[in-house]
């Protein structure tokens, strides 16, 4: 094919993906998602198209930057990104251009500039030492060993076997060395003769190659002014080592041109694991089996320092005393024949000061005592300058291990999700263990089962997926379009041929979420406190992430019993409820509202309906409505009005909407009340008189409990406020976070 079909082939797929951004018609409804799949698949199938491509989308890139089509420049860019990790060829004024481009986008607002500061940063070294990124990301997924970069990572979602067929460790170092040499050397590299010399060496010889390609590849990485020609000329060695000397191994004896061409180098999918979902307890366990075996493997010299506590078991952590019957102090130990002092002298002095080595109580800085503050202060986006599951903990220590937990399902999973979080932070503030070594990051899929596709439904049990779709257009044109596909999938007859019973479409798409989408949108995690109207009973706590839903019952609980009734309170519909909540204000002041009313159920809702409804009753632009509305409660009450005329009494019913931060109900006419949390039929709670929902807080470590008790009364209690005004938040990974 001309290179002017090329590009030609080329521009019509980039300009269907635009249109797909754009456009609101059915006809691409069908297909979003499809187009961004086979614009990859192309590069893929022939490498000597990438550096087309990405002028391609450099050139799209910048004139969305002069146009100020800003909904396009995000999904351009990570379409870039993840041509130049995958790709062989590209020219180092492709690089330059493309991080002059990051580097003018740091003037807009987040996400835009939260994003090119982690490409800009990614590219300056891709630019000095091509191929880092590619052999980075498989070594990570791969869990191959290496000792210069020893990070790892692990999606939690499902098994593939088709896919990993051919990712044996021997396959994915073939690849590494193919690609790194590929990408330093270009056109000089002989890609056919070291392709089959790699396939006719031994697992010895493979791995001292690798070794030589990543060590290579690292410490030029690592220099302050890394240079590309050092870089290439350390690659030439090991290709003139593979291959020969350096007329032949270059391909200059006249060899096949059709040889010589690039070959194309896969980019191995991660390692994806299945687990059904049947224990709240599960993620915690799930993230131990993961660390555990790594931890044994090899633990850097900066974390060994830290203790293993919650990943051995009690016995193990438990202390033999042993009784010391000297004082500790060093002038009271004999000395050795060599080690005697000269009385008077300074070193004797010293000497009667000093005590022995004991243990040292490890105190933590204040600012990382919570686990959510070491990504960067509370908000809608988190700073990304940096590699996922590689930023710094403390001075030295890093985290060296990333988990990516993907959910499939609808609300009710999520609410589950949001559950086991909470226990794990807790879990977390009381023992320490795991988040100092794993980056936990926490991806969504929606699916609906097929019985409860219908419209309606569908809007009902995806409201958290629509929401993520509306704050980010490309999550909504690559992960909300997959439910269709995965349930086609499903009523598929099953085939013998193993090679055939992965979809490659929805493979793609998970790779490529786990992959790209590093911003994530933080949702508030409420609590709710339940009374029963059995006196004996304890008050249940338990918390919520999308939906309280309130019914009222027929039956009534006794007299005598937690509340009584009201006088001159009459019967009908519904029941009477008093209800006490702290309204939401801009100003973030505190303005208690306390009404009675009369109504037959309410509902408490975290998200926003819609864009629109947002801009009214919270004075805030439909543009910020993300921003704001998220993070308080939307109460909608179906309230009972009585009116009396001339042919008698009469009720009608009245929707009213109003938002808090926190809110006290109570059945006042010994009506029963049922609550239902996140639209989870298992999670339903019968005869309620009174509840309470607020924000659930972040959990205190035992560390910051006993600061707070050394403290004064005064000083106690601004502790205290500042803690409970920390809220937990989940973060759910997007592509772009929430675009203004």
């Amino acid at each position: 094919m001309e290179s002017s079909d090329v590009e030609l082939d080329l521009q019509r797929s980039v300009q269907a993906v635009l249109r797909e951004l754009s456009a609101q018609a059915p006809a691409l409804q069908s297909n979003r998602g499809m187009w961004r799949w086979s614009l990859h698949k192309k590069v893929e199938r022939d490498p000597r198209k990438s550096p087309v491509l990405v002028r391609i989308l450099l050139r799209e890139l910048e004139k969305a930057e002069s146009e100020d089509a800003r909904h396009i420049i995000i999904p351009l860019l990570h379409t870039l990104m993840y041509v130049l990790t995958k790709a062989t060829g590209i020219t180092e004024e492709l690089h330059r251009r493309t991080y002059a481009f990051c580097m003018r986008l740091l003037t807009l607002p987040a996400p835009y500039c939260t994003i090119a500061l982690d490409c800009a940063i990614r590219l300056k070294t891709e630019t000095a030492v091509p191929g880092t990124l590619y052999q980075r990301l498989v070594i990570a997924e791969q869990n191959l060993t290496s000792e210069l970069y020893p990070y790892r990572e692990s999606a939690l979602l499902l098994e593939i076997e088709a896919a990993q067929g051919q990712q044996t460790p021997e396959a994915c170092m073939r690849h590494v060395i193919s690609h790194a040499l590929q990408a330093a050397l270009g056109a000089a590299c002989h890609a056919g003769a070291l392709q089959r010399k790699l396939l006719a060496s031994s697992r010895p010889a493979l791995e001292g190659y690798f070794h030589a390609v990543v060590t290579a590849v690292e410490q030029m990485a690592r220099e302050p002014s890394p240079s590309r020609e050092g870089h290439l000329e350390r690659l030439e060695e090991i290709y003139c080592s593979l291959l020969g000397p350096p007329p032949a191994a270059r391909g200059r004896c006249g060899g096949d041109p059709l040889q010589d061409r690039a070959l194309s180098v896969p980019l191995p999918s991660p390692r994806i694991t299945f687990h059904l979902w049947t224990d709240e307890e599960q993620l915690w366990k799930e993230l131990v089996l993961f660390l555990r075996p790594l931890t044994q493997l090899r633990l850097s010299a900066d974390l060994e320092a830290l203790d293993l506590q919650g990943l051995l078991p009690d016995w193990e952590l438990a202390r033999a005393s042993m009784l010391s019957t000297d004082s500790g102090i060093v002038r009271d130990l004999p000395l050795a024949a060599d080690e005697l002092l000269t009385p008077g002298s300074p070193e004797a002095e010293r000497a009667g000061l000093q005590r022995k080595g004991g243990i040292k109580k490890r105190v933590w800085p204040a600012d990382i005592m919570m686990p959510s503050s070491w990504d960067g202060p509370l908000g809608l986006h988190r700073r990304t300058g940096r590699p996922s599951g590689d930023g710094e903990l403390l001075p030295g220590i890093s985290r060296l291990h990333t988990a990516r937990v993907l959910v499939l399902g609808d609300d009710r999973m999520l609410g589950r999700l949001a559950r086991a979080y909470c226990n794990l932070r807790k879990r977390e503030a009381q023992r320490f263990c795991l988040t100092p070594r794993l980056s936990l990051q926490l991806y969504y899929i929606p699916l609906l089962a097929p019985e409860t596709s219908a419209a309606s439904r569908r809007s009902e049990l995806g409201e958290l997926a629509a929401f993520l779709g509306r704050a980010d257009p490309w999550y909504e044109s690559i992960i909300n379009t997959l439910c269709p596909t995965i349930h086609k999938l499903a009523e598929m007859p099953l085939s013998l041929d193993t090679s055939q019973t992965v979809d490659p479409f929805i493979l793609d798409a998970i790779t490529y979420y786990v992959r790209m989408g590093t911003q994530p949108v933080y949702f508030q995690i409420y609590t709710v406190k339940i009374f029963s109207g059995d006196l004996s009973q304890d008050p249940a706590e338990d918390i919520f992430l999308t939906e309280l839903k309130v019914k009222i019952q027929d039956s009534k609980f006794p007299k005598d019993s937690f509340s009584p009734r009201r006088r001159g309170v009459a019967e009908g519909p519904g029941a009477e409820l008093s209800i006490c909540y702290q309204k939401a204000l801009l100003s973030h002041r505190n303005q208690e509202v306390t009404v009675s009313l009369r109504a037959t159920g309410l509902v408490l809702k975290t998200l926003p309906a819609s864009d629109t409804e947002v801009s009214g009753p919270i004075y805030c632009t439909p543009t910020a409505a993300p921003d704001t509305d998220h993070t308080c409660l939307r109460v909608s009450v179906t309230e009972i009005v009585k009116t009396s005329n001339l042919a008698g009494r009469s009720f009608s019913v009245v929707t009213n909407t109003f938002r808090t931060t926190n809110i006290q109900i109570q059945s006042q006419d010994r009506r029963l009340l049922t609550l239902s949390l996140d639209k989870d039929s298992c999670r339903t709670y019968r005869d309620v008189v009174r509840f309470e929902v607020a924000p659930c807080p972040e959990p205190c470590s035992r560390t910051q409990q006993s600061k707070v008790l050394g403290l004064s009364s005064h000083q106690q209690e601004m502790e205290r406020n500042k803690a409970k005004a920390k809220p937990l938040l989940i973060p759910i990974n997007t592509f772009s976070g929430i675009v203004q």
